[in-house]
């Protein structure tokens, strides 16, 4: 399957814009403590590394990092950052492409596993990384938890973003897991819209996919400051070690 690169250079030329809070310490630096324990020694390989937002400060806390992402714009913009022409970046499908060596801890971040859009694809992932980790290495995703329990009879679209200027909507298909977000933004007198195809998947599915690369859960946490995971969380941070 050849998947197609939504992160084009219009969404890279604002995408550290428009993810501004993510840059934040209080965001950024719970998910570098993280990765630098689960790192110890070894290297860490980011899948969908992007603009560098989490490669760049890791690799300054002393993390050796190797990234993988489709997106050469997105590519782009982390080479012109300091220290962003140092991290080595394969351009290709995260889910099947390789890299040199092996790695102490992989991770995808931000919902970005959610970007293969096939259960296949999904699967192939997950044995992609288990090939890349050394024996005890670990597996980091970051994802939503799917919310259909908002959706009543009938429904498939939840709003997730309102301002003056933005406007957010998840639309659902409920059948092949399917999720597309609707993004409206205005721009001087212009409104920009880009919508994104998605693939939803539950925790459990997760740690079944993780089975069968030969990884098991280690931890699972509702966000990066490690909250319990319960039945109201919107997220997970989800730990699985080979």
């Amino acid at each position: 399957m050849t998947l197609e690169n939504y992160f084009d250079e219009p969404v890279a030329a604002r995408y550290d814009e428009t993810s501004a809070e993510m840059f934040e310490p209080e965001a950024l630096d719970p998910v570098l403590d993280l990765l630098v324990e689960l790192a110890g020694d070894g290297r860490a390989l980011e899948l969908g590394i992007g603009t560098g937002r989490v490669a760049l400060p890791l690799s300054q806390r002393g993390v050796p990092v190797h990234g993988i992402d489709l997106s050469e714009e997105m590519v782009a913009k982390l080479r012109k950052k300091p220290g962003g022409a140092e991290i080595p970046v394969a351009i290709g499908d995260f889910s099947t492409t390789k890299v040199d060596g092996t790695f102490t801890v992989a991770y995808l971040v931000y919902n970005t596993i959610l970007n293969l859009t096939s259960q296949d694809a999904q699967v192939a992932c997950f044995q992609n990384v288990a090939s890349h980790l050394e024996p005890g290495g670990h597996f980091v995703i970051e994802v939503i938890v799917p919310q259909l329990q908002r959706l009543s009879g009938g429904e498939t679209v939840i709003p997730f973003a309102f301002t003056d200027d933005y406007w957010g909507f998840d639309e659902y298909e409920v059948v092949e897991q399917g999720l597309r977000s609707h993004h409206f933004e205005r721009v001087g007198d212009e409104i920009r819209y880009v919508s994104m195809p998605f693939r939803y998947a539950w925790p459990a599915e997760l740690d079944l996919m993780a089975q069968l690369a030969g990884m098991k859960l280690r931890d699972r946490w509702a966000g990066w400051n490690r909250e319990p995971f319960t039945a109201e969380s919107r997220t997970h941070i989800s730990v699985w070690e080979k």
